[in-house]
């Protein structure tokens, strides 16, 4: 083990501490990213891609809509940077499925267009739907 990484991991640790904690973090990476992925799709309302008011909260509080809009766009900008990070050759994680968590957090111009352009493709939506209706969920509308 170089150097620089020795002094990196904690006292005592070998290749095969380092090796078996970087393949357990990449699976639980992995795992965690697809939950997360899972329980997004589900919740998200029926006439999501149909209905622009849908993805609208016209309930919440201006002041708590906001809050929550830079929050969610601080958070989304920060798993941007973390899967760029992740995705760097010799890094462990799920770098791509991060960066497009992020990407669905943050709000930018075309961002519903590219939503839909992405759950329109060949197979996807069928994914989308099926895991939508093992949830009790009804399919999405687009």
């Amino acid at each position: 083990m170089p150097e620089w990484l020795a002094a990196l991991v904690p006292e005592g640790w070998t290749v095969w501490h380092l090796a078996v904690a970087t393949i357990a973090f990449g699976i639980s990476s992995a795992v965690v990213s697809v939950i997360v992925i899972g329980f997004v799709v589900v919740r998200l309302p029926t006439d999501y891609f149909s209905n622009h008011e849908a993805r609208r909260h016209p309930n919440r509080n201006p002041v708590v809509r906001v809050v929550v809009a830079v929050a969610r766009n601080v958070f989304g900008w920060f798993l941007v940077a973390l899967g760029l990070a992740l995705s760097l050759p010799g890094v462990p994680g799920q770098g791509v499925l991060t960066i497009l968590m992020g990407v669905l957090l943050v709000d930018f111009p075309g961002k519903h267009r590219a939503e839909y352009w992405l759950l329109t493709r060949r197979g996807i939506l069928i994914a989308v739907n099926a895991l939508r209706a093992r949830a009790g969920k009804p399919p999405l509308e687009v």
